[in-house]
């Protein structure tokens, strides 16, 4: 059986660095190691000695491949090694492992003094283990990771002269991972004498974080004569103050712009790095385009030198932001895309008035496609913000218009959104004016109207946050918008003369129904009244027949008394004068005694109807027989729509409501009688609603709950199947 080989784990340091040299001795054809930028200078002690072992391998024509990172501070050591191994260099290598052509070992080893960034000193260093095999499996492995970083790597001699002769390869490189950006980025500033920087809010707060150390090696090696210093342009704003007088008073010249580049980017005289993130709160960006390419470091250079040129010095932008002076900005657009980013992006941030003139409707049309119509809505809806607009009348835009406000008439004024219609001659302008906040407008040309794209229509737009220029656009306006006032009160004045005809001409048809209706309600008691009183007075009988004949007259005359109380009430109501006499009771005994009244009277067909009640005691502060009164209308409703089956008296507490600190009750009678006529259902609770009896029943009703500060609805069932009416009140 072949050997296995073994796989072993040595502790001891002088053990690891004899098993180091017995595999060197041993190596044949190759011997190739892999170090990161300390180990050739970790253990003088032994450096002579493995040196040694080199050379006598190399005489036996091994090949003797090292890869590791030249540093400044290892140069010495490299320049040695370089003469007997074939040298080359790889940034930020770490780990130590060699391999021969039949053993390989990884070594683990700790400096016990670190002097920031990474960089260790030769000064007392650990070998906590080493990993040794000759494992074939392991073997080919390492020796095909080697294969791999070997051609990556890059020769010893061109970084020893990059490094002896200060001048930085020709790469262009993409970091993603954090700390590799922020080491970079350092050793970036490290090298430069000359540092320009582009960048957002968020690129400055990052930079303070982690880089300001830097930027202060730079302005301190100008402040000697050194280079040319440190520029930086940002939008400075009232968010970003503070910090742009720390880089200020560190020595660092900054100036402000309004609109940046779509990018973070900082250039020295022989480095760049640029990112398209935000940085936003200081983060750092997930990826850094760093490259020494001079095409890309002309470029940036002189991006940066143009964009410096536009900007205003600092000092006079925080002067005018703390006056409350702030430089007026006037931009004048070109592109059509550029105005349409604009227009969207200043309605998002509206935060209390938003006006807007459409010279036509195709205007309109087109900008309702690209959002605008929806922004302006949701600003209404979602921040309470105002919106005037004027523009032309047109039925292609009537859906539209409608749709603000999500009603089916185009005339109209709600709290938020205010529109008038103005004929296009008035306007007698080819321009769209969008006002925001009294802050900004934007004036967009019409370079063609008959364009259906917003794009191809716009022409030249001017964007500005001039006082003087936003106040003379809603001058403008505000002249446009008086021009519509006496249009408008012509028109509401005949529209109320017109509405107060139909209401009159309504009145008098209820009245006259009411009349009918009162004369027949009136009429069926007294009837048997008058015909029962003849009959007693010409008769004689027993006294049981008397009884009976009197329970008729009884029950009739208190019918005509309801009847004549409720006309009363329905007038008290109407009038706002219906007075409650609240005393504290408990609502379950008048939920018992009214249906007990409604049993006695007769008006239940027990064979054929049941009333089904749960009592719960629940005390209330009210209008005690006011209360007993919507309860036996409700009722008496639902057993009057209800053949046969089944009525339920429901009670709960409602406790969720967030208007106020009461608890609230709601009664509910459900039936499963006819259900509620659809027609009658948008006016339930109107007078004269229903076509059976007087309809004063539910118009009284809602009149009772609402003094109590309650309310009252009423839906058909969701099976199809009878209605439910119910009613809250508070408790107490």
């Amino acid at each position: 059986m072949a050997d296995p080989g073994r796989l072993e784990v040595l502790h001891d340091t002088e053990t690891i660095i004899n098993t180091y040299l017995h595999i060197l001795q041993n190596t044949n054809s190759r011997w190739d190691y892999c170090a990161d930028s300390r180990s050739l200078s970790l253990i003088p002690s032994a450096f002579e000695v493995i040196k040694k072992a080199i050379l006598e391998a190399k005489a036996r024509d091994t090949r003797m491949r090292f890869i590791t990172e030249i540093t400044k501070e290892n140069i010495s050591y490299t320049k040695v090694f370089v003469q007997s191994v074939e040298l080359r260099h790889l940034d930020g290598v770490k780990g130590n492992f060699g391999v021969s052509d039949s053993e390989y070992i990884a070594i683990s080893t700790t400096d016990t003094r670190s002097t920031g960034l990474g960089e260790s000193k030769s000064m007392g260093i650990i070998i906590p283990h080493a990993v040794y095999s000759n494992v074939i499996e392991d073997v080919q492995q390492q020796q095909y990771i080697f294969e791999i970083l070997w051609n990556k790597a890059t020769p010893a001699e061109q970084r020893i002269r990059e490094i002896e002769e200060d001048v930085l390869p020709v790469s262009t490189r993409i970091l993603e991972d954090q700390d590799q950006i922020i080491n970079e980025l350092r050793r970036f500033n490290n090298r430069a004498t000359k540092l320009s920087i582009c960048s957002a809010f968020g690129g400055m707060q990052m930079s303070y974080k982690y880089l300001f150390d830097t930027f202060l090696d730079i302005v301190e090696k100008y402040k000697k004569g050194e280079g040319e210093g440190m520029r930086w342009i940002i939008n400075i704003d009232k968010d970003n103050l503070d910090l742009v007088k720390v880089f200020l008073k560190s020595g660092i010249q900054i100036r402000h712009i309004k609109n940046m580049p779509p990018m973070n980017f900082g250039v020295s005289d022989v480095q760049m790095a640029v990112t398209i993130e935000k940085m936003e709160c200081g983060k750092i960006s997930e990826s850094f385009l760093i490259s020494t390419e001079p095409f890309y470091i002309e470029h940036f250079n002189s991006l940066f030198d143009q964009i410096w040129k536009n900007g205003v010095d600092a000092k006079v932008r925080i002067a005018d932001i703390e006056e409350g002076t702030d430089l007026a900005d006037i931009e004048v657009i070109p592109s059509a895309a550029r105005t349409r980013e604009l227009y969207l992006d200043s309605l998002k941030k509206a935060q209390k008035d938003i006006i807007i003139v459409f010279p036509t409707t195709n205007a309109f049309l087109r900008q309702h496609n690209i959002g605008v119509v929806q922004l302006a809505k949701e600003a209404a809806d979602q921040r309470n913000v105002r919106i005037r607009i004027l523009m032309p009348r047109h039925e292609l835009t009537e859906r539209l218009v409608c749709s603000l406000t999500e009603r089916t008439d185009s005339d109209y004024k709600d709290n938020n959104i205010d529109l008038r219609y103005i004929k296009q001659t008035r306007l007698n302008t080819h321009v769209t004016i969008l006002i925001v906040d009294e802050k900004v407008s934007l004036v967009m040309e019409i370079r063609d109207d008959s364009k259906g794209i917003f794009d191809e229509a716009i022409g030249l737009s001017i964007y500005s946050n001039s006082r003087a220029g936003v106040l003379s656009y809603i001058s403008i306006f505000e002249n446009l918008w008086l021009q519509t006032e006496l249009y408008d009160q012509i028109k509401e004045s005949s529209f109320r003369l017109e509405k107060a005809n139909e209401q009159l001409k309504a009145h008098d048809r209820m009245q006259k129904e009411f009349i009918n209706i009162a004369a027949h309600e009136l009429k069926t008691p007294i009837q048997p009244i008058l015909g029962l009183s003849q009959l007693l007075l010409s008769k004689t009988g027993n006294i049981e027949q008397y009884d009976e004949l009197l329970s008729i007259i009884n029950r009739n005359a208190k019918r005509l008394n309801r009847l004549s109380d409720d006309i009363l009430d329905a007038t008290k109501i109407e009038s706002k004068s219906l007075e409650l006499k609240k005393e504290q009771f408990n609502l379950n005994d008048v939920i018992l005694q009214t249906i007990d009244d409604i049993v006695l009277g007769k008006r239940v067909n027990s064979g054929n109807l049941q009333l089904l009640y749960e009592p719960h005691d629940i005390l209330l502060h009210a209008d005690k027989s006011r209360i007993a009164e919507v309860i036996s209308n409700l009722l008496s409703n639902a057993i009057k729509f209800t053949q046969r089956g089944t009525i339920t008296i429901s009670v709960e507490i409602d406790n969720t409501s967030k208007d106020d600190n009461k608890n609230w009750v709601i009664i509910s009678i459900k039936d499963n009688g006819e259900g509620i006529d659809i027609n009658i259902l948008p006016r339930l609770f109107t007078k004269f609603a229903s076509s059976h009896g007087t309809g004063l029943g539910l118009f009284i009703s809602k009149g009772i709950v609402e003094a109590h500060l309650g309310k009252i609805w009423g839906k058909n069932n969701v099976d199809g199947k009878g209605a439910t009416f119910s009613f809250s009140l508070p408790t107490l």
